[in-house]
C-alpha cells in the first residue's frame, strides 16, 4: 500500500446536524485526500458503522482513511491506518494487529515524545498543540511557533526525517510560518468543521500548503 503522507490532514469531530460520514463526504468532495475519523464518545458499533460508510466515500475519492485511537475499528473497517494518542495502544502493538502495510501515526508534545514514536516505528507524528483548541480534552502544553522550531531543530540535529504534522487550533494564516519552520504538513479540525463555507476553506488551506511545498522543493 502507498504510505505517502498527505500535507493536509482533515479530522472529523462531533458537529450538530451532521454525521461523521457526512463530514467525510463533504471534505472529500472539497478535495481532501486524507481523513482522520475522530469519534471520541461513540460506541464500538456507532464508530464501526461510520467508519464503514467513510471507507467507501474515501475509496471513491482516492483518499486515505485513518481511524483515531481505535485499532480494532480500523482493522474491521479495513481503514488505511490508525492515529494513536499518547495514552492509547502502543504503535508496536497496533502494528502487530494491523500489519506492516498499515499507516500508523502518533501524537507528540515534545522531542522525547517524537523520539519514542520514531523508535516505535510510526509513519508520521502529529505534533501539537500549536495553540489552544476546544476540540481536545486534557490538552498538552501549548507549543507556539518557538516550540515547533526548537523540536524541529532537535530532529534535524539527530537525523530524524519523519513527517511532522502540526495540529491544534491552526488557521490558514498559520500555514506559512509553520511550514517555513520545517513542519511537513497541517492537521485541521474545527476551522473546517465549524466554517460557514468548509469547501472554500479547504481550498484555501490546500493552496497555501501547496505554495509552501513548491517553494521548499525549489530550495
Amino acid at each position: 500500500m502507498d504510505k505517502k503522507i498527505s500535507h493536509l490532514h482533515y479530522i472529523t469531530q462531533d458537529v450538530i446536524g451532521l454525521t461523521h460520514s457526512e463530514l467525510v463526504n463533504q471534505a472529500c468532495k472539497s478535495g481532501v485526500d486524507w481523513v482522520q475519523l475522530r469519534m471520541k464518545n461513540a460506541t464500538y458499533n456507532e464508530w464501526l458503522d461510520e467508519s464503514l460508510k467513510s471507507e467507501i466515500i474515501c475509496r471513491n475519492h482516492h483518499a486515505k482513511l485513518i481511524i483515531n485511537d481505535n485499532v480494532l475499528v480500523a482493522k474491521a473497517a479495513k481503514a488505511d491506518g490508525v492515529h494513536l494518542g499518547k495514552s492509547d495502544m502502543s504503535p508496536t502493538e497496533a502494528r502487530q494487529i494491523l500489519g506492516e502495510n498499515a499507516i500508523i501515526g502518533g501524537s507528540a508534545n515534545s522531542f522525547e515524545d517524537v523520539l519514542k514514536l520514531v523508535n516505535a516505528g510510526v509513519d508520521y507524528v502529529g505534533f501539537g498543540p500549536y495553540r489552544f483548541t476546544v476540540t481536545k480534552q486534557n490538552l498538552s502544553p501549548i507549543l507556539g511557533l518557538e516550540g515547533y522550531q526548537s523540536v524541529l531543530e532537535q530532529c534535524e540535529k539527530n537525523g530524524i526525517k519523519i513527517p511532522i504534522i502540526a495540529i491544534g487550533g491552526i488557521k490558514t494564516e498559520d500555514v506559512k510560518p509553520l511550514m517555513e519552520k520545517g513542519v511537513y504538513g497541517i492537521a485541521v479540525s474545527s476551522a473546517i468543521n465549524l466554517s460557514d463555507n468548509p469547501t472554500n476553506l479547504i481550498k484555501r488551506f490546500k493552496n497555501k500548503i501547496k505554495f509552501e511545498v513548491d517553494k521548499n522543493s525549489l530550495r
